[in-house]
């Protein structure tokens, strides 16, 4: 028979690791739920990140913020998150005949989410669910703006 002070012991010892055993599944779930994301662009043709982490799945909201001053007509941006396998090069060369839908060519399938153009001191903020585990590149889609204003969008 265990004395009552291995039964405090025992007792307390179950108790600690239910604790941790619960705190790592919500932590799991939290993590699984929604990441907001902020990404900053200026009138310098940069975004101030060029990678971006989320979890497949999970509910992605991200602001798109334009530093600069510029108005959008002159330097504008948007963020565009493509297919795996989409040619950034040919999609931006496309992309610069539609001014009117943000510079997102009509009826592409070569877009997973985008946020609308954008001119200096605007934000827009877009909300879309991770596509599978992959890497995906993600550009600004006004004309000539894809050279260098890209990145990598990691899905886990």
């Amino acid at each position: 028979m265990e004395t009552p002070n291995k039964k405090n012991i025992t007792m307390r010892l179950l108790l600690s690791i239910l604790t941790i055993v619960t705190l790592a599944l919500t932590s799991t779930v939290m993590a699984q739920d929604k990441v907001e994301i902020t990404i900053e662009s200026n009138d310098r043709m940069q975004f101030n990140m060029d990678e971006i982490k989320v979890e497949a799945g999970q509910t992605v909201v991200l602001t798109l913020v334009h530093t600069g001053k510029l108005p959008k007509t002159a330097m504008g941006h948007n963020w565009v998150l493509l297919t795996q396998g989409t040619d950034i090069n040919k999609f931006g060369a496309a992309a610069a005949k539609f001014a009117d839908n943000s510079y997102i060519p009509e009826e592409t399938d070569q877009v997973i989410a985008n946020t609308d153009i954008i001119g200096g001191g605007q934000e827009t903020t877009i909300e879309f669910t991770a596509p599978e585990a992959g890497t995906y590149d993600f550009i600004c889609s006004f004309p000539g703006h894809y050279a260098m204003m890209k990145g990598k969008f990691i899905v886990e």
